[in-house]
């Protein structure tokens, strides 16, 4: 290993040492989960100091493509797919301009009696029932997230004839024709229940991203209620936002 892109060489030194195991990471020189240089092997390869090599690992660490097992050393992570949150959109719209093959799979759809919170989302009156839709999402063919969405029975009842394995926004739109609006999102994580976690082939108690996310049509009546269960080691989401 040695630091010769001339493109990096104005880089503070840390930098270029992280671009150049963040290639060969990327480019497959270090597989997931196969054990990566010690600081020691680093230090003589770029033929810098010790804190060099750990700001670089450092930046590593928190780009998730990397990650240290205690006594055992540091290991290549499996690259996160990365979600840019700027505007309202579907699974698919987000990843497919990214080269990513973005599909689901319909596990179940339903008229149901809501739940508390699914009835307070959606505005629901006392008894009436909301259509469940769960669905898996997959990315390049591998589970990332099990999607449990939720209508009211005027906009849920259309579903069961639809297609459902691309978007819910677009099919909103351009079949159902509604206008959709802004959208409430909440994110945090927590462990995956059994179910969950069979679905994306994880073990129970896997760390997910948990996202609640409520969709507005452009009127601003609720049309959409979701819980989007995301792998912890697969997926993230990032945001940009502006101080005003």
């Amino acid at each position: 290993m040695s630091l010769s892109d001339k493109n990096m060489s104005h880089l503070p030194l840390y930098i270029q040492i992280k671009e150049s195991l963040k290639k060969d990471i990327l480019g497959g020189r270090y597989v997931p989960y196969q054990k990566m240089p010690s600081e020691s092997e680093l230090i003589k390869s770029f033929g810098v100091s010790r804190i060099t090599v750990r700001q670089a690992l450092r930046d590593l660490h928190l780009e998730g493509l990397i990650f240290t097992s205690q006594g055992k050393g540091t290991f290549a992570s499996k690259p996160k797919a990365t979600q840019d949150v700027k505007y309202l959109q579907g699974f698919a719209e987000a990843m497919g301009p990214k080269g990513y093959e973005a599909t689901a799979r319909l596990v179940s759809i339903r008229e149901m009696a809501p739940s508390r919170e699914v009835k307070s989302k959606l505005k629901v009156l006392a008894k009436e029932p909301v259509v469940e839709v769960i669905r898996v999402r997959y990315l390049n063919r591998e589970p990332v997230s099990v999607d449990s969405s939720y209508f009211p029975l005027a906009i849920g009842r259309k579903l069961f004839s639809k297609d459902m394995s691309g978007d819910i926004f677009p099919l909103l739109e351009n079949e159902l024709g509604l206008e959709l609006g802004l959208a409430e999102v909440s994110l945090e994580a927590r462990p995956a229940d059994a179910s969950t976690a069979k679905l994306l082939g994880s073990e129970s108690g896997c760390p997910i991203m948990w996202v609640q996310r409520l969709t507005y049509d452009r009127l601003g009546e609720p049309v959409d209620f979701e819980y989007l269960a995301f792998r912890g080691d697969t997926y993230k989401y990032q945001f940009q936002i502006e101080r005003s």
